[in-house]
């Protein structure tokens, strides 16, 4: 461990949703080498309730910054709040420059950044940091936590792996979730759905899963839900309305039976409801890494991302990849030469979901 014993720092984390969840095992092992340190992460809007009343986590500072919008003004401003409050340490999970320069211009003592975090292209911005820190390891094969890891480990020296820490749950949560559920029948499995990527190459099809829930249905008389953000409701109903048509001809089901959750929880209400739920199948969101900090059982369908890298971190976690050669890919959604069925997600079938879902469920 370095000898240098830091006191304030301030964690850059302006990512997306899942690596910041992703960050927070590196900022529980930053909290290790650093026991009396304050720790101040710096997010975008979009990512606070992961992050705030956090356990490793002492206090939150929001950037909303769009390039667009009095990108200069805006970024002056932070500048001048983060030299306000004297950090000592400042230690980059990002690649964009835009957070290095507000450490720069602020005049943080100690500013910490990688070689390469997310490509192996080098990073251009390493001459903002006062020490940089070379990622050796592959990346595509290396959970991306484990990089970010690898930044603290190597800075600090300390030794050891640790897993994303979520924010704590307020009873307002628990109380919603408790009120989503009671839609649900009380005696029925309950298994939520995520349905929709970010993107079509992260999307499995609506037809897969309609014959995942007539089967999961037919063996477990199972009760539905699908979570989502407001702007995958409409995507949602369509698969619903699908899975719905596929009970009622199965002879299954003749009333509603899968509940659309899309944009009726935050990210706190969506940890809180799984922690009532026997089984999460869904794509790769950065949902999919907070309901794995719930620890319960969940199938994953990986796309044009690979679970080498992005596997949740849950030991009931099992997750499923076709794995082609052009995998994990940098094609826009209009690109992809298998359009409009990238083989990537269309060759993992409901068969095999199905087989991680029944391993799963009828494991003690």
């Amino acid at each position: 461990m370095m000898e240098k014993q830091y006191k304030n720092i301030l964690v850059n984390s302006l990512v997306n949703l899942g690596d910041v969840v992703l960050t927070t095992s590196a900022i529980a092992l930053l909290k290790q080498a650093y026991p009396q340190a304050r720790i101040t992460m710096l997010v975008r809007p979009v990512v606070r309730e992961a992050v705030e009343n956090n356990p490793v986590i002492d206090e939150v500072m929001i950037f909303d910054y769009k390039p667009k919008e009095n990108s200069l003004g805006k970024m002056w401003a932070m500048v001048k709040e983060i030299k306000a409050r004297h950090f000592d340490l400042s230690i980059s999970f990002d690649r964009k420059s835009r957070p290095a320069i507000l450490c720069w211009l602020a005049g943080i003592p100690t500013r910490v950044g990688a070689d390469r975090i997310f490509d192996d292209k080098p990073s251009k911005i390493t001459w903002l940091y006062t020490h940089t820190v070379h990622i050796k390891h592959d990346l595509v094969n290396t959970l991306q936590a484990e990089t970010y890891q690898e930044i603290v480990r190597q800075f600090t020296g300390i030794e050891g792996h640790e897993v994303p820490v979520m924010a704590r749950i307020p009873s307002s949560s628990k109380e919603k979730a408790d009120k989503l559920l009671s839609q649900l029948p009380t005696d029925k499995m309950k298994i939520g759905l995520c349905v929709k990527g970010t993107f079509a190459l992260k999307t499995w099809p609506k037809e897969y899963f309609a014959d995942v829930v007539r089967e999961l249905k037919r063996k477990y008389n199972a009760a539905f839900f699908v979570v989502g953000a407001p702007n995958d409701k409409e995507y949602a109903d369509e698969v619903i309305s699908i899975c719905e048509e596929e009970l009622r001809k199965s002879g299954l089901s003749e009333k509603k039976e899968i509940i659309n959750f899309c944009g009726s929880t935050n990210l706190l209400d969506l940890a809180a409801l799984f922690y009532q739920t026997d089984l999460f199948v869904t794509v790769d969101t950065g949902a999919t890494h907070i309901v794995a900090t719930t620890g319960v059982k969940m199938v994953t369908m990986y796309g044009c991302t690979s679970p080498k890298r992005w596997h949740p971190y849950n030991e009931n976690a099992r997750v499923l990849s076709y794995d082609p050669e052009c995998c994990p890919c940098s094609y826009g959604e209009n690109d992809c030469p298998h359009n409009p069925k990238p083989i990537c997600l269309w060759e993992i079938t409901p068969e095999m979901v199905l087989e991680k879902c029944y391993h799963l469920l009828d494991s003690k």
